[in-house]
């Protein structure tokens, strides 16, 4: 049985970071994650991504900020059960939880904190004949390493900002970079659009509205593809790597026979106060909560843990008083003993 304060289900970016505002509140955090490392879809989907919303960050790439959330909690020394996926939850008479994994595994915990993201995924593919034969054989759902595809011939589907971004960054690296998609008009971010149209000017990118990709041909890996156009019918298009970028399916999974309120494939949370859920000791935070005005950002994933730490010290310790002091004032120590001093300033006054 693994015991600890504060049991987070999730160790993606807002799971990490909720070991920091714990460990401010000397509280003791163990990570259960279905992944076989901590840092949910940033570790796993898109490292190399770069993401533009993390305050004090003009840029980041997705890996790199789980690299820093792990540096910035080492002092608080988490624990973790990874590769395997939280299965039951059980409440004691004294108003603690179990949870036990698909593995077995037990963990006891006065307060659960699920910060799944939006759970688990599944890649929506395309239907088309055969594709299970090129998958890791010149199909891919998700870019791990663009380095993969260096100085090769590759073609995107899609007409979000996943098949924008990254249309965008291998135009650097592959040989030849051709984005197809159903439509004229594309579902991202403006700025990528425009990029994607310049890069397309300067012969970097071919790009192909109106069309789909409709059958793949290749022995035992993919040597290219048909495209069908709706006003040019079809055309052969020799590439080594097939994209196809239709966004992910997400399934809450075990999670949501847990009892909990659910709208929508997500948790209904009180955020006018901690964002409990309905069942008192267990919290959600992150993309995996919902309430009105919900923003699915990691920043926001960020405050809501702050909040919610707040919450779990007085329901752990109902009998003390914790009053809030800035890390500015009062520094950073973790378990470990290792402290971080705040930098303090002396007023003097001038009579």
């Amino acid at each position: 049985m693994i015991k600890t304060d504060i049991l987070i289900i999730g160790a993606g970016p807002t799971g990490l970071f909720t070991v920091f505002e714990a460990g401010l509140l000397k509280l003791k955090c163990h990570l259960i994650d279905a992944l076989p490392q901590p840092g949910g879809q940033c570790s796993e989907i898109y490292p190399k991504k770069p993401i533009y919303d993390i305050p004090g960050f003009p840029e980041i790439l997705a890996g790199d900020l789980v690299k820093n959330l792990l540096e910035q909690i080492k002092s608080f020394e988490p624990t973790y059960t990874l590769g395997e996926r939280a299965e039951t939850i059980e409440k004691l008479e004294d108003e603690s939880f179990i949870v036990t994994t698909n593995k077995g595994t037990k963990h006891h915990a006065p307060v659960v904190v699920i910060a799944g993201g939006l759970g688990s995924f599944e890649p929506r593919k395309p239907q088309l004949e055969n594709i299970d034969k090129y998958e890791d054989n010149g199909v891919s759902y998700i870019i791990k390493d663009p380095e993969v595809y260096r100085d090769k011939k590759v073609l995107i589907a899609g007409g979000g900002d996943s098949a924008l971004d990254w249309s965008i960054y291998l135009a650097d690296v592959a040989s030849e970079v051709y984005l197809v998609h159903r439509r004229n008009e594309f579902r991202g971010a403006l700025d990528s659009v425009e990029k994607v149209a310049e890069l397309s000017k300067k012969g970097k990118v071919e790009l192909i509205t109106e069309a789909e990709v409709t059958q793949l041909h290749g022995e035992d890996t993919l040597e290219a593809v048909t495209v069908k156009h709706l006003k040019n019918g079809e055309s052969h298009v020799e590439v080594d790597n097939f994209i196809p970028l239709f966004g992910l399916s997400p399934k809450l999974g075990p999670i949501a026979n847990w009892g909990l309120e659910i709208e929508k494939n997500a948790i209904k949370v009180n955020n006018a106060y901690d964002y409990s859920t309905n069942i008192p000791g267990v919290y959600a935070i992150g993309d995996v909560n919902t309430y009105p005005g919900k923003l699915k950002l990691i920043l926001s994933g960020f405050h809501e843990a702050a909040v919610m730490c707040q919450s779990a010290y007085q329901r752990i310790f109902p009998d003390k008083k914790y009053v809030m002091k800035y890390t500015t004032v009062g520094g950073v120590q973790g378990f470990d003993g290792t402290k971080k001093e705040a930098k303090k300033e002396v007023i003097k006054s001038i009579n």
